[in-house]
Formats: C-alpha cells, sequence, structure tokens
C-alpha cells in the first residue's frame, strides 16, 4: 500500500494511476532515481549560474539588467507551468523534469544573486545548510530514528498546507497594499515563524523519502524514477529559499 504524502507532485492517486498503466518489464529503482536526481541537481546549478552570471558581470550591479528580469520571468512562469504538467501527466517527466530543473535554476540564480549582492555570503551559508539538511533527513529516515506513520504524514501535510494557505493569504493582501510583518519582517516572531517554516519542509524530505522507497517496492515504471527525482527537486528548492529568507532576516538585524 502507497501512503500519502504533502508533496502534491508524489499524491497516493499519481502513484497508483500510473502503477495501473505500466507495459513493461522495466521497473523504478532507487539507484535509478537517486542517479535522476543528482543529474536534475546539476541542471539546476547550471541554470542558475547562467543568471547568477548576468547579474554579477553586469558593470552596475544596483541597476537590475532587463534580461536578468526576463530570465527569471521564464525560470519563475515556466518552471511552474512545466511543474503542472508534470504532475499532471507523469509520463511526460523524462523530458519535462529536466527542463524544469533548468528553468528553475534560471529563477533560483536571479534570486540568490540578489541576496548575495545584498548580504555577501548569504547563498553559500543557505545551500550548506540545504544540503545538510538533506543528509542528515536522510540518515535520521534510513535510521529508522525518524519512523513515518499515518500520524506523521497527516501531521507534516497539516502543516505544510497550513503553510500554504498562510503564503496564498500574504499574497492576495500583498495585491491590495497590505503587508504580514509578522511573516516577512525581521522580528523575533518571523524569524520563528521562518524556522518552523524551515522545519516543516525538512520533514516533507522524509515522506518523499518514504514514498520514493515504497514506489520502488511496489515496482512502479520505469519514467517514475524521473518523476520522483522531480518531487523531490520541488522540496528542495522549497527547503533551499526558505532557508535563504530565514537567513536574510537574521542578517538584517545584524
Amino acid at each position: 500500500m502507497l501512503d500519502r504524502t504533502s508533496n502534491p507532485a508524489l499524491s497516493k492517486k499519481i502513484y497508483e494511476r500510473n502503477y495501473s498503466e505500466v507495459t513493461d518489464d522495466t521497473v523504478m529503482t532507487l539507484k535509478g532515481t537517486a542517479n535522476k536526481s543528482f543529474l536534475l541537481l546539476l541542471l539546476v546549478i547550471l541554470g542558475a549560474t547562467y543568471t547568477w552570471r548576468i547579474f554579477f558581470q553586469n558593470p552596475n550591479p544596483e541597476v537590475v539588467p532587463p534580461e536578468l528580469l526576463t530570465y527569471m520571468a521564464i525560470g519563475g512562469i515556466g518552471g511552474f507551468i512545466l511543474s503542472m504538467v508534470v504532475i499532471f501527466r507523469p509520463q511526460s517527466s523524462p523530458w519535462a523534469a529536466p527542463v524544469y530543473a533548468v528553468l528553475e535554476g534560471l529563477f533560483l540564480g536571479a534570486i540568490s544573486a540578489f541576496f548575495e549582492f545584498k548580504m555577501p555570503g548569504l547563498v553559500m551559508q543557505a545551500a550548506g545548510l540545504t544540503f545538510l539538511t538533506l543528509f542528515v533527513m536522510l540518515f535520521l529516515y534510513r535510521s529508522g530514528l525518524i519512523k513515518v506513520t499515518d500520524k506523521f504524514r497527516m501531521g507534516v501535510f497539516a502543516a505544510t498546507g497550513g503553510i500554504a494557505l498562510l503564503y496564498f493569504i500574504s499574497f492576495i493582501l500583498g495585491m491590495f497594499g497590505m503587508s504580514m510583518p509578522w511573516l516577512h519582517g525581521n522580528g523575533m516572531m518571523s524569524i520563528g515563524i521562518s524556522v518552523v517554516i524551515c522545519g516543516v519542509a525538512a520533514l516533507n524530505l522524509v515522506l518523499d523519502f518514504d514514498f520514493i522507497e515504497k514506489g520502488s517496492e511496489n515496482q512502479l515504471p520505469k519514467f517514475m524514477e524521473w518523476y520522483s527525482a522531480f518531487a523531490l527537486m520541488v522540496t528542495l528548492v522549497w527547503l533551499y529559499l526558505e532557508i535563504l529568507r530565514l537567513l536574510a532576516k537574521v542578517n538584517s538585524r545584524n
């Protein structure tokens, strides 16, 4: 039995639907998923490097190059649209997931460059903490120190849904010129909320590991390696952005 995860890209229905569509003997493996995850990560870094260089090769960093904003928009909007394509049609993941990774990289590179210009060294700290969190959560999962139970899944699912709702409300209020300082400011409450959000994002990694392992055990079709690797990238990108925001809040108090 495959269980539910709070990552929308790894829903129970997605796995069951595609398991019923298997027409050959080629199945998903943990090694194959790990290899494809590594490849997608490299593509994200490649895309990020491109927009990062555009920003810092600009003779006047105070003025944002128009082309950077263009790439940022293409990466952000294109990445979102393509992620919807992958989620609703997982069979497209062998080609769509790599393209998504590059587009997401373009967006992340631009965002990271803005933060780095304002707070030098912040991006390396955020990237380092993201990978450290990934390995720590993988160790905790593989060692059995964190057990994925139904209550655990539902708790993380509820927390993730609450965060999504909170950000949605913040977005709507922002359209009317209203802000939420306790969420986006640098006060202690805002920092505390960011810590909690980072924790929830990290726990989503555990659910992703568990779901990927169960997908391998249930012998899902081979293309689901790409799909699962894509889903893991979604969580990692979210975790990186949240850690980046948290560090920016802390540094802005100094």
